[in-house]
């Protein structure tokens, strides 16, 4: 209730009637319902959830305390609620409704609507206690999944192989579905940071690069660890040290209290000064949860300040064209007095033989 509590103090705050949730993402954090179609309505004195006829009994099991309202026509159903709690403004979810749903609300149900962004997101950055031992058995998962996968990589294998091989693992393991379909990616294409698994076999003499995760009750966990098929080359190991070095400076940096960007800057100054700056072209890392792209970020950009309760990943990475990449994550639960790494597969450079 809490998070109720909260959204009521942004109403009254902005001086708002009713908060309308419509991101299928913010509705299950506001209310546990786990079902694709519905709407959330939020006033100071109400908490209901419409939906139609298919999700009756499931909204019944999952949402205690929530009023239930059946609808046939979302139009005629929001008419009677504005008719019945008096409302004169609707804060909406101004990243998740179309023009053409905003048009036909604003033509037919008579009241002001005002667009907002971030009110949810913002809770969804600290994580509760359930949320952090959600994303830790994913985590965990992960790891097994993956110790259980090293051992039966070898050259003659093709991407699609060991990426549809991960996944069987995860899934044995518990996981209800993927973060995100797992990346795997060799040779050159592991130059390529959001490479599909493909057709390409392993050979000698490549990098390769498998980034995945898995979802334990809707929250996701992220990792990517970086091998050589082969014994590496002077080359491989620069490179990988380099990564290793900026993943490890950087996570030791992470506390309450500091920011995104200055995260971000130790790993990208370490890279830079060796020479590779322009090879590290995205973000240090993002926060996950119920999606695995959430705020904050460690980014160039972002001035968020760390929390207690926060998760975030460290992946900094180089990519060298025609030759290959290296990119090192784990995932990080910032602590009162520092931060706690929840992901627990070695980062030694893994040879396969």
């Amino acid at each position: 209730m809490e998070r109720i509590t909260r959204i009521r103090e942004r109403l009254k705050a902005e001086g708002v009637d009713v908060f309308l949730v419509s991101s299928p993402v913010n509705r299950r954090y506001l209310t546990g319902f786990t079902g694709s179609a519905g709407l959330v309505w939020i006033s100071g004195t109400r908490q209901a959830i419409l939906t139609d006829f298919r999700y009756l009994e499931q909204v019944k099991a999952e949402c205690p305390g929530w009023e239930l309202i059946h609808i046939e026509s979302y139009i005629e159903s929001l008419k009677i609620l504005i008719a019945e709690d008096k409302v004169k403004t609707i804060g909406f979810e101004k990243e998740y409704v179309t023009v053409n749903q905003m048009d036909e609300w604003q033509e037919k149900l008579g009241v002001e609507f005002i667009g907002i962004k971030g009110w949810v997101e913002e809770l969804r950055m600290i994580k509760t206690k359930d949320e952090v031992a959600n994303i830790r058995k994913a985590a965990a998962i992960a790891d097994e999944a993956f110790a259980k996968l090293l051992p039966t990589i070898r050259s003659g294998l093709t991407e699609r192989e060991i990426a549809l091989e991960l996944e069987f693992l995860m899934r044995k393991a518990g996981a209800s579905a993927m973060s995100f379909d797992p990346i795997v990616a060799s040779g050159p294409r592991s130059a390529l940071p959001h490479a599909r698994p493909g057709e390409r076999i392993l050979s000698v003499g490549d990098f390769l690069v498998l980034d995945f995760g898995c979802k334990v009750n809707g929250y996701c966990s992220d990792m990517t660890r970086t091998l050589v098929i082969g014994e590496p080359e002077e080359k491989h190991l620069l490179i990988y040290d380099l990564v290793l070095e900026a993943q490890l400076r950087s996570l030791e940096a992470i506390a309450p209290g500091k920011t995104g960007v200055e995260i971000d800057t130790i790993a990208r100054n370490i890279i830079s000064e060796a020479g590779y700056g322009e090879y590290f072209g995205h973000g240090l890392g993002h926060s996950l949860g119920l999606e695995v792209h959430e705020s904050p970020r460690l980014s160039k950009l972002d001035q968020t300040v760390l929390q207690p309760g926060m998760i975030v990943t460290v992946e900094p990475g180089v990519y060298l064209p025609d030759f290959g990449g290296v990119r090192i994550e784990d995932l990080v639960l910032v602590t009162e007095d520092g931060y706690e790494v929840l992901s627990s597969t070695f980062k030694e450079l893994y040879v396969v033989r």
